[in-house]
């Protein structure tokens, strides 16, 4: 049997077979029955693609109050883990202190603060935001760090910190855990 008649019984098997077109993958709307936090992330995955580029928010975001407790953590985290990072039993690797700047220098020290986290291999942050209650805008730093940290896809959990650290004025954040950091935790319970 030669290469021809190879090819021949390949076009004879291959009759009235057609193309298959591909169906349009659509995304959902906007405002449709997927969490705000979904959409954020979402939003700051797709923006991720491009190296280096703050993808953090610097439009309007949603206001928090001044004296409002804010907490967050995405599906999967573990009660326990959770109940930790809002009892300060985890030691933070790096405090940043956001008082005195401008929403875009506090946009770009976190972008630049989180960017560097797996480098520098840290997992526990604490954020100081202020409260803003004297501020015109009141809360206008906390609510911004509020919708930032949510659109992250390293943050796992955050929550307002404990009065030692700033109260209301700051923030315990907790990033997920580096991939070789993982293996070990894997290699260990095994």
């Amino acid at each position: 049997m030669d290469k021809d008649d190879n090819l021949d019984d390949f076009f004879d098997e291959m009759q009235g077979v057609k193309k298959l077109h591909q169906d349009k993958i659509s995304t959902p709307p906007p405002n449709s029955s997927l969490s705000q936090s979904v959409n954020y992330r979402r939003e700051a995955a797709e923006l991720q693609k491009r190296p280096y580029e703050n993808f953090l928010t610097n439009g309007d975001v949603p206001n928090v109050e001044p004296l409002e407790i804010l907490s967050y953590k995405i599906s999967g985290i573990q009660p326990m883990v959770f109940k930790n990072l809002k009892k300060a039993k985890y030691a933070f690797d790096y405090h940043l202190d956001l008082h005195r700047l401008t929403v875009e220098e506090a946009r770009k020290s976190v972008f630049d603060l989180v960017s560097s986290a797996e480098v520098e291999e840290f997992r526990c942050l604490l954020i100081t935001h202020g409260k803003g209650e004297r501020s015109r805008q009141p809360a206008r730093l906390k609510s911004y760090v509020n919708h930032w940290l949510q659109q992250i896809e390293q943050v796992v959990a955050f929550h307002s910190a404990l009065a030692k650290h700033g109260g209301v004025g700051s923030v315990y954040v907790l990033l997920k855990k580096q991939k070789h950091k993982r293996k070990i935790n894997q290699i260990k319970y095994e």
